[in-house]
């Protein structure tokens, strides 16, 4: 433990996603590919024997990063190291391993499969977490709590109904990923600038050939379709458009972490806390809200690596250059696992959000007054009364009560105005005209179609995806 650890692998993200991006994983795909490689050139007619082909695959699983590292460290080149080493292992097939290929054809190609892969578990993370924010919508469909407008009490809403503008976001999430997935392209084998100019040395000039196998090697390695000019590197504006999509899901995340961190403060809301957790190493009664706090924190993170991508994209010179490598090598692995973090994290609170309905109702109650009046003064002008000198009324009983609850007192406007002679003709009716579910509109309603229309639709196209974890690393 002398060493410095990437927090993203040791604390936060699942170990599914950083096996996906392992280094191990990584050089697996780099052989799967030499492989596909080898066997697809065999079956388009070059000389490469059965034998040869048996021998990469039998030592496809049996890399030694020691010694890729000892060659790296002398042929300062990772992809003729691991050449290198590939063909210690396989002296027979070692001739023919990454004929006619550049670096790029494994480490561009093994950089899309990761990308896809990645995104398959987020996918899973996202339907995941729209299942339990789901499930809180409905349990608190018709909770109604204080709306807010600029953090300022507005009209009523419903719990339910603010979980479902959590909701839309992520459902919006999942579309965008769901469209990268299907509209992701492989790099293919495209040769040293994209012209594919060895292969068709390879293959005697025959042009059909030559797409024949950029199209075989992406179908074995599961796609469909392959970029159809690149140069030496696929378009690193595909590297934007997926962290695009993950900062999408920050973005999302950040809003319903900020508005919990928010509600918690006021006490409406509680995210999960266990009873031998501490909130504080100095206030032993402290309940902070450290799971909402460390998806804002994380979603910022994720937020920027986006910007990185696209400068990354801006310069990369004419038919490539080598100065998105090492970032790359950062940027991409750590914004998926700060994607999948964030996620899970998202999850284990919308599984066990508490509302504190007594403090919500409190709080609803305090301002319900204020928002009633206007109702108040419609009724009392239609039972005979003058709009103005009741407005009037309510104005100067307003700002009495203001002050009151400025040194501490409750909210007494209703009681003012029952006992005010000029509202006499309602002064039966102000608990039915101060109800909550008189000013939330159609928020449970909102609800319950927004649910049956826009989410139920999804968890049912999801029904067999795999439930994701909730219980977080620490």
């Amino acid at each position: 433990m002398d060493e410095f650890s990437n927090p993203l692998v040791e604390r936060y993200a699942s170990r599914e996603m950083v096996a996906n991006f392992s280094t191990l994983r990584r050089f697996r795909l780099w052989r799967e590919l030499w492989i596909a490689l080898a066997e697809t050139e065999k079956e388009l007619g070059l000389a490469i024997s059965d034998e040869q082909l048996a021998e990469m695959r039998a030592h496809k699983d049996d890399i030694d990063l020691a010694r890729a590292a000892e060659l790296e460290s002398r042929f300062r080149h990772d992809v003729m190291a691991h050449i290198e080493h590939f063909g210690e292992q396989c002296p027979r097939a070692k001739p023919i391993i990454h004929l006619g290929a550049t670096s790029s054809f494994v480490g561009d190609n093994t950089d899309l499969i990761q990308m896809r892969d990645g995104m398959l578990i987020l996918v899973k993370r996202l339907v995941a977490l729209i299942r339990a924010l789901r499930e809180f919508a409905i349990r608190e469909r018709a909770t109604y709590c204080l709306g807010f407008t600029h953090f300022q009490p507005a009209q009523p809403v419903t719990a339910g109904k603010r979980a479902c503008l959590w909701l839309q976001d992520f459902l919006m999430d999942l579309d965008e990923l769901d469209g990268r997935i299907a509209e992701l392209r492989f790099h293919g084998s495209k040769g040293t600038v994209g012209t594919q100019a060895s292969f068709l040395e390879l293959f005697a000039g025959d042009h059909a050939k030559v797409e024949e196998l950029d199209r075989r090697i992406a179908e074995k390695m599961g796609f469909a379709r392959t970029f159809a000019v690149t140069g030496q590197i696929y378009p690193r504006k595909v590297d934007w458009q997926i962290l695009a999509t993950l900062c999408g899901i920050a973005q999302s995340a950040h809003k319903m972490a900020t508005d919990i961190r928010l509600l918690q403060g006021l006490g409406e809301l509680e995210e999960p806390f266990e009873d031998t957790q501490i909130g504080s190493s100095a206030m032993p009664y402290k309940r902070n809200p450290m799971r909402s706090e460390r998806a804002c924190s994380l979603a910022r993170f994720l937020m920027s690596s986006c910007l990185n991508a696209a400068m990354t994209s801006s310069v990369q010179w004419l038919e490539r250059s080598l100065d998105d490598s090492a970032n790359r090598r950062i940027v991409i692995p750590e914004s998926f696992m700060a994607a999948d973090a964030v996620l899970l994290i998202c999850t284990n609170v919308a599984t066990r959000l508490r509302v504190n309905r007594a403090i919500a109702a409190r709080n609803l109650e305090k301002q319900l007054p204020f928002l009633a009046s206007e109702v108040i003064l419609m009724e009392a002008t239609k039972r005979g009364g003058d709009r103005q000198s009741l407005h009037q009324r309510i104005r100067h009983h307003s700002m009495a009560v203001v002050e009151e609850m400025r040194a501490g007192g409750p909210n007494t406007l209703l009681d003012r105005l029952r006992d005010d002679p000029a509202f006499a003709p309602l002064r039966g009716e102000m608990a039915s005209l101060s109800e909550p579910k008189r000013f939330a509109g159609r928020a449970a309603e909102q609800v319950d179609e927004f649910v049956a229309r826009c989410v139920d639709p999804v968890v049912q196209k999801y029904a067999d995806s795999q439930t994701s974890q909730s219980d977080l690393r620490v």
